[in-house]
């Protein structure tokens, strides 16, 4: 973890402070690496820390009713999470966990207190966040509610590709998701997740191998997203 340049990779936060608020940040930080599928914070537990994923993928997710999980987020590099719950004086309402082996810088949520009392341009900054994160979050209870099964999962066909990318041929998914995964995701269930990824498939719109997803026809994708 050594060859780890924190401060390069959190450039977003870390320019705004100055010369003192860089060195007490750097001795106020730690990095935690965790395994595929390990939980990173679980609901109702207390937030004591500003989360950076350096690397990995992490999900966001709400257990509900029957055992079934909603996927509320995806945290892609480097994104800031975990940090809500406390400015709301709340205990986390959702968990946390990795999708892969992931890299976290920690940061105590005192010391991100200290410096956003000394610093503006870097309270602005984390409004900036929370109103990011307000209307992603916004957009997605309009989609996830109002949008048929097959809107629902192109919707998270391309969203997955927006946030983690192709791989180098330029077309399959970076990212492999279980199908319950992909329906947790979607807000569907399992077997609907796997008949409309069939359904997709047989009419070319994406190709499957396992998990890795192919998409052939972004276009037509992104039509049956937006009619829903």
């Amino acid at each position: 973890m050594s060859d780890v340049n924190v401060p390069e990779l959190i450039a977003d936060m870390w320019e705004p402070l100055n010369e003192e608020q860089r060195e007490f940040l750097a001795n106020h930080f730690t990095l935690q690496n965790y395994k595929k599928n390990e939980v990173i914070h679980c609901e109702g537990e207390t937030p004591k820390y500003l989360m950076c994923l350096l690397n990995g993928k992490v999900k966001i997710y709400k257990d509900g009713v029957g055992g079934r999980s909603q996927i509320i987020r995806m945290i892609k590099p480097v994104e800031y999470f975990g940090y809500r719950a406390y400015f709301a004086k709340e205990d986390y309402v959702t968990a946390a966990a990795a999708f892969e082996p992931s890299l976290i810088c920690l940061i105590p949520m005192s010391a991100i207190t200290t410096l956003v009392a000394q610093n503006n341009d870097l309270a602005l900054f984390f409004i900036k966040q929370l109103s990011i994160d307000l209307g992603i979050a916004d957009e997605r209870t309009v989609n996830l509610t109002q949008k048929h099964i097959r809107g629902r999962l192109a919707e998270s066909l391309l969203f997955l590709k927006e946030s983690y990318g192709l791989e180098e041929d330029g077309s399959t998914l970076s990212i492999y998701l279980s199908r319950e995964d992909l329906a947790n995701l979607s807000n569907m269930t399992t077997s609907n997740a796997i008949r409309t990824l069939s359904q997709f498939s047989t009419e070319r719109l994406i190709t499957i191998d396992g998990r890795k997803i192919k998409i052939i026809d972004e276009e037509k994708l992104k039509k049956i997203s937006k009619i829903g």
